[in-house]
């Protein structure tokens, strides 16, 4: 199934990101100290949309050759494990508390060295980096809670243009479920799935993943959810497909 448009709606909205980076720049220059060669970003912890991790995998299929693509996917599936090991143990290790807010709050400390990343400190998939990394260089704030780089010159405190993540993600989100009604996905949550970069390379985004479906089968999979009882439409699976390791394992 083709997404170029909801793809080509996505990069306008990276483009105006874009635009708001090089204000911000602009305005702060000294603060703002992103620069070849740097790659603290590039070590954070972090979850794609499903627009972009489409977005990303589908670049990553057509841009780069085949030997870029096995190196990246074992360095993919190395991150991942070690991520998965991680959160595991963080969640472990803070079982009983504030948990959402004390596990989040760890892992913004933790440092996992992305996939794309080469031996040089650079990506091998600039031009097609998620929202993420091209913001994380100057102020953004999300929930209330501001964030900026270690590495930047922005003072606690002090008062400077800051990109306010809610609009961005709910845009994203809005793409999302655009995809999720194109494919008349039988998972009702597919739309809010989010997986962390190594994940969006590792993945397949066929049919199976996307739980697609004709018109045909989804008045099929209505008739069948009319016959049965209340109790086993509750239990009917419809959250998202499994993430799955190159090694095998389920997440």
């Amino acid at each position: 199934m083709n997404f170029d448009d909801i793809f080509s709606e996505y990069e306008a909205l990276v483009g105006n990101v874009e635009t708001v980076f090089a204000a911000v720049r602009e305005r702060c220059p000294q603060e703002v100290r992103c620069a070849p060669g740097c790659s603290d970003c590039c070590q954070a912890i972090f979850d794609l949309s499903l627009v972009e991790a489409m977005y990303l995998n589908k670049a990553f299929n057509e841009r780069l050759e085949k030997d870029a693509r096995e190196a990246i996917l074992a360095r993919a599936d190395e991150a991942e494990r070690k991520q998965h090991k991680l959160v595991r143990k963080t969640v472990k290790a803070h079982s009983g508390e504030n948990e959402d807010a004390a596990i989040l709050d760890e892992l913004a400390r933790q440092r996992i060295r992305c996939p794309l990343l080469d031996a040089a400190e650079r990506c091998e998939l600039y031009g097609q980096r998620p929202i993420t990394c091209r913001l994380y260089g100057i102020p953004t704030s999300i929930g209330g809670e501001a964030h900026t780089c270690g590495l930047s010159g922005f003072a606690p405190g002090a008062p400077y243009p800051t990109v306010q993540l809610e609009k961005i993600q709910d845009r994203l989100m809005a793409l999302s479920l655009r995809i999720q009604e194109r494919v008349l996905s039988r998972y009702s949550g597919l739309a809010a799935i989010h997986v962390p970069v190594a994940s969006a390379l590792i993945n397949t985004y066929d049919k199976e993943y996307l739980g697609s479906r004709t018109p045909e089968e989804v008045e099929a999979d209505r008739r069948r959810l009319e016959g049965k009882a209340p109790a086993e439409r509750a239990g009917r699976s419809s959250h998202g497909p499994q993430i799955r390791t190159l090694g095998g394992e389920e997440e």
